[in-house]
């Protein structure tokens, strides 16, 4: 299993980001993906994931209502898009694989390689 992790980049606050999440190689009849983020010094916390077979999805509080996970039709990619972003939004993102969707880092299996998210004037 593969994870592909894009779309990062600097933006102001207040402006929009669309991460990307290719995954390949993926088995499992039914599986999830999450976007996690780690700011320096901080540990990684989930903000979004997302059951790739029915769409069901959870987000962090701190990025509902301005973030919004989704995926292809084909469950090959899996997006985050950032709205409305904060200086605090500012870490590496990372998309993670799992059996199901969960809070805990610990309960997914693959991950791909972070994408740097800086939100800064």
């Amino acid at each position: 299993v593969q994870l592909q992790a894009s779309g990062g980049g600097l933006v102001q606050p207040g402006e929009s980001l669309r991460l990307s999440c290719s995954v390949s190689g993926a088995t499992l009849d039914v599986y999830a993906i999450g976007w996690f983020r780690q700011a320096p010094g901080k540990e990684r916390e989930r903000v979004s994931c997302i059951t790739v077979s029915d769409g069901s999805t959870d987000y962090d509080d701190s990025v509902k209502g301005r973030f919004t996970i989704s995926r292809d039709n084909a469950g090959n990619t899996v997006y985050l898009q950032m709205n409305s972003l904060k200086p605090e939004d500012t870490a590496v993102y990372y998309c993670a694989l799992g059996s199901k969707r969960a809070q805990d880092p610990n309960m997914y299996d693959y991950w791909g390689q972070g994408t740097l998210v800086t939100v800064s004037s």
